[in-house]
């Protein structure tokens, strides 16, 4: 969705009296990310209710300017409430999404929790993909109505990854795309930030590392797999993604060959991405075919992207470079990624709320 979509989303959905949205777990990293984007988002204007467990209530956080404090979840948390974000664990989602709807409110999950239910759908609205006749009704039928229960915000590495591919694709064919993707602690919350923060204390010290997320050593470490009494899972993690990157594609970009693997790093997803063209193209029209809205090209006479450039930064950093070192159009280039997840999921879960408030107008979506 454009900026002009969504403006005018939003000001349908606040138009009169002001929408109020509830975040389900505003203690968490991702519910702390989604309050401070909700701020400076076109939804600034809304009543903001922040909900979270019985420990979390009475804590003071902000939002923006805001100061507020979290309030615990009951049975009639969700009255009046237009918009709910369920940004805390899978249980908690599972344990109140059917009273939000129930209450008239439109659900948007951040924690997975909701993919399997009937009628709920992944979404990334940035994403458009070419609407030629044969993708035409696999499209419309991914697209939320009034008979959707809730949507899934897509996951921030297959958004950023779909985003980039289809763009990609659309003007210079892809043959293969392979992606080796570094997964950040903070993508499975503060436990697991805390785990890596404490495992790397413990090396320096020489101590014993704790395990109970990773069951392995992550710290300082780089790991295509994890043990098998981790609380992270990471092969579901790399089937999430690429079922999403296939959701929100609707066969518009080329298939996705994934590596993911845990980094010692507590922040942004960063990738590194072979893609083979059909054809042979120059940096610059490799450049040129991903640039747009939400994309940052960093060009070679700039610092890569990295886990710090791409800190609090709203768009995807991509930096090409051909995997020739011979002069000319090339086949093959390298591609170097960067992104905020945590901000990343926080924007695009703002979209779905957009794009769901289009349909608010109209009747509730249930």
């Amino acid at each position: 969705m454009g900026n002009s979509e969504a403006r005018e989303a939003s000001e349908r959905v606040i138009a009169g009296k002001p929408s109020r949205i509830a975040i389900v777990g505003a203690s968490s990293l991702a519910g702390k990310e989604l309050s401070d984007a909700l701020a400076e988002s076109l939804l600034a204007a809304c009543d903001v209710v922040l909900l979270d467990a019985e420990e979390a209530a009475g804590q003071v956080t902000t939002a923006g300017d805001d100061v507020s404090f979290i309030q615990a979840i009951d049975g009639d948390s969700f009255a009046g409430v237009d918009f709910v974000f369920f940004a805390d664990d899978p249980d908690t989602t599972r344990k109140y999404w059917k009273t939000a709807r129930a209450a008239g409110a439109s659900i948007v999950d951040m924690t997975y929790a909701l993919e399997s239910e009937p009628g709920v759908m992944v979404r990334g609205p940035w994403i458009v993909p070419a609407r030629s006749p044969e993708n035409q009704i696999k499209i419309r039928a991914q697209e939320p109505d009034l008979t959707t229960p809730a949507v899934v915000s897509a996951h921030p590495a297959a958004l950023a990854l779909v985003l980039i591919a289809s763009r990609l694709h659309a003007k210079r064919p892809v043959r293969v795309m392979a992606t080796t993707l570094f997964e950040p602690a903070s993508e499975h919350g503060r436990a697991a930030m805390d785990e890596l923060h404490q495992q790397t204390v413990s090396l320096l010290s020489f101590q014993s590392v704790p395990r109970e997320q990773y069951d392995a050593q992550v710290a300082f470490n780089l790991l295509p797999s994890l043990g098998e009494a981790a609380r992270v899972r990471l092969a579901a993690t790399r089937e999430r993604i690429g079922s999403h990157y296939a959701t929100l594609s609707a066969g518009t970009a080329p298939e996705l060959a994934l590596q993911l693997v845990q980094a010692p790093v507590f922040h942004g997803y960063v990738a590194s991405v072979l893609v083979e063209l059909e054809g042979t193209a120059s940096r610059e029209q490799m450049e040129a075919a991903v640039a747009g809205e939400h994309v940052d090209v960093v060009g070679a006479e700039s610092d890569p992207p990295s886990n710090v450039s791409a800190a609090g930064q709203p768009e995807i950093l991509v930096r090409m470079d051909p995997a020739s070192a011979e002069d000319g159009p090339s086949p093959r280039f390298w591609l170097w990624m960067a992104v905020d997840n945590l901000k990343l999921a926080a924007l695009n879960a703002i979209a779905c709320a957009n794009e769901l408030g289009r349909l608010r107008p109209q009747g509730k979506v249930q």
